[in-house]
């Protein structure tokens, strides 16, 4: 049995070895530790991994020294700017009302400018936000305060909370239950390890995620705007093309009078969706709600427990089996990809489908040898596709469905126009290839899986939609032209 221990690192020396010691004990291995005191001098996170009942022992002995807290903290830095005379002594009286309430200062800065007046700018470690309003009401009478931030700033004023203000901020932020805290805490602390390892700053792995987690929040609610494009394919066939701010696009396949929907965005964007499919299709709440899943990532799958019928290949069935079983799926089976995932699984509050759901239409091949493979066919309404695989350049059990008689293609994220990204599509898109060094399993194959749709794609004028940004138009001449 593996745990993840987010603990608390006792001020003297010795204390990990103290530890480590509890653990060996009890046959208990380490199997991973992480602790900077740049970032937070307090937070020490262990993995371990033992017999249910060690664990459980651990949980005892790693309390009575110190280690596990029963309770959490809900401490806050607060930075004020005091406007004292500048004189000798000014800060005194300051000073000495701090003292009276017992506040820690845990950060200074001050510097004369010219004036009569200097800026004295203190970070005070709060407990407790009605004391912080009977002492600002005091100081006040001592000199102009105000106060410049609260719980949230470009510096970091006080590094013992760290972690517990970083994910604070991100739970607040996006509206995410207590119970993800935990779970937060422990997959941003992998990402910047990994990423530490690998000589990036730790400071830019936690911007990188908090300016993620603040995009997906405010893309909520009235601020939810995707584009929306119509493209005619027949008389009797539509193609609706939604494209939100982060995650993936919906395709709406209309044909013959059967509505067929193509991946479904993130599980956070959940009432936005369903209130767009409702103002673009009246029969919404009526109709047998049928989706084709090109594969099975995060930001592809949110909506899938809403529809009636999912269609997938059967490596991408799988996928989803595993989630629903809740174990390792093939994003987190690979260690660079694991933790981000496991993030944008909190954030966006995804959820997998029930197993009996999923119809996998088409077996995988035992062996593939080429990027991309045809595997079957599947028919709807006018349209008939055939469905390639790729070897898993992007994620394994990935599909294509192309049909040549009407030209078009549906490539996942195998193929995707990033030329015609909205704005907010290419900010969204550049904290993945960070937070997990790349998006792809295997960028190298990945491109030759590319280049083997194009390869497929016979004379005419072809409508390529990706599931990010608009459709790509290409036209291939004939050798006559």
């Amino acid at each position: 049995m593996k745990k993840t221990y987010i603990t608390t690192m006792p001020d003297h020396i010795g204390a990990f070895l103290k530890a480590s010691e509890c653990l060996a004990e009890l046959n208990i291995n380490i199997t991973r530790v992480s602790y900077n005191k740049a970032i937070d001098s307090h937070t020490l996170f262990i993995d371990a991994e033992g017999e249910e009942e060690s664990l459980r022992r651990a949980d005892k002995l790693l309390t009575e020294i110190g280690y596990l807290q029963s309770s959490r903290s809900e401490n806050s830095i607060v930075l004020l700017e005091f406007l004292l005379a500048d004189h000798p002594g000014s800060v005194r009286e300051v000073l000495g009302l701090i003292q009276r309430y017992e506040l820690n200062i845990s950060y200074i800065s001050s510097q004369e400018d010219g004036t009569d007046h200097q800026a004295f700018k203190m970070g005070l470690y709060i407990e407790n936000e009605e004391r912080l309003k009977k002492f600002l009401a005091e100081a006040q009478t001592l000199c102009p305060v105000r106060v410049l931030d609260y719980n949230h700033s470009e510096k970091v004023y006080d590094n013992s909370i760290f972690y517990q203000s970083f994910v604070s901020d991100i739970v607040k932020c996006v509206g995410l239950p207590e119970n993800m805290r935990d779970e937060l805490l422990v997959n941003t602390n992998v990402v910047m390890q990994m990423l530490d390892e690998k000589g990036l700053s730790p400071y830019k792995t936690f911007e990188s995620i908090s300016r993620f987690a603040h995009l997906l929040a405010s893309c909520r609610g009235d601020r939810f705007s995707p584009r929306v494009t119509r493209h005619r394919i027949t008389e009797t066939t539509e193609i609706i093309l939604i494209e939100p701010p982060c995650g993936s696009n919906t395709i709406i396949l209309i044909s013959g009078g059967e509505t067929l929907f193509i991946d479904t965005g993130y599980a956070l964007y959940r009432e936005e969706m369903e209130k767009l499919f409702r103002s673009l299709l009246p029969d919404y709440d009526a109709m047998k709600k049928k989706v084709y899943v090109t594969h099975a990532d995060v930001d592809h799958c949110g909506l899938l427990p809403l529809f009636d019928e999912i269609i997938a290949g059967e490596e991408t069935k799988e996928c989803l089996a595993l989630e629903y079983r809740g174990v390792n799926a093939y994003r987190e089976q690979n260690p660079l990809h694991k933790p981000y995932i496991s993030i944008c699984k909190a954030l966006t509050m995804y959820r997998p489908p029930e197993p009996d759901k999923v119809t996998a239409l088409w077996p995988s091949p035992n062996e593939m040898k080429e990027p991309l493979e045809q595997v079957g066919f599947y028919d709807f309404g006018e349209m008939h596709f055939e469905v390639y695989q790729g070897r898993g350049g992007h994620l394994k059990g990935e599909t294509v469905l192309i049909d040549y008689a009407h030209h078009v293609v549906f490539s996942g994220d195998i193929y995707i126009n990033v030329h015609a990204l909205t704005r907010e599509q290419a900010e969204y898109n550049q904290y993945a290839p960070v937070l997990m060094t790349s998006v792809d399993t295997d960028p190298a194959l990945c491109a030759l899986e590319r280049n083997a749709i194009m390869q497929r794609l016979g004379e005419g004028n072809w409508q390529i939609f990706g599931s990010h940004g608009m459709k790509k138009e290409y036209r291939l001449h004939s050798l006559k032209e």
